[in-house]
């Protein structure tokens, strides 16, 4: 077991959110996601030591439109479907977040491994 020199930062998505995905291609009844079907899908961030509720708070606003486009494009890659104004309010609207404070590796055998996230990479994860 590894303490890591991170915080983690819980994104899950809200009721507002799985209604924009609904929206994407719209079905008849049953064929429509749950919140519940999403909430799996749920992110992590790992992000710097936060030992402040203010400082997590400076930390979330300073990257909120990253963490939003990147749970966005987990669920439609043509930008032109997201919505109009993507800001503060509508991060608030579409996720809701949790912050934990340690970060602990429970990983004996394998290293961590440091890779570059870009879009092809989640594009690649949405397909598996």
């Amino acid at each position: 077991m590894k303490l890591l020199n991170r915080s983690a930062l819980s994104v899950r998505p809200t009721q507002p959110f799985v209604d924009w995905i609904n929206a994407l291609e719209p079905t008849v009844g049953d064929d429509d996601l749950a919140l519940e079907d999403v909430e799996r899908e749920s992110t992590v961030y790992l992000i710097p030591e936060m030992d402040t509720p203010e400082n997590l708070e400076a930390f979330v606003r300073e990257r909120y439109l990253e963490i939003l486009e990147t749970e966005l494009r987990a669920w439609e890659e043509d930008e032109r479907q997201w919505p109009e104004t993507l800001d503060w309010s509508l991060f608030q609207r579409f996720l809701c977040i949790e912050h934990s404070y340690l970060a602990i590796d429970l990983d004996d055998e394998a290293a961590l491994e440091i890779a570059e996230v870009d879009d092809s990479m989640l594009l690649e994860t949405d397909q598996d």
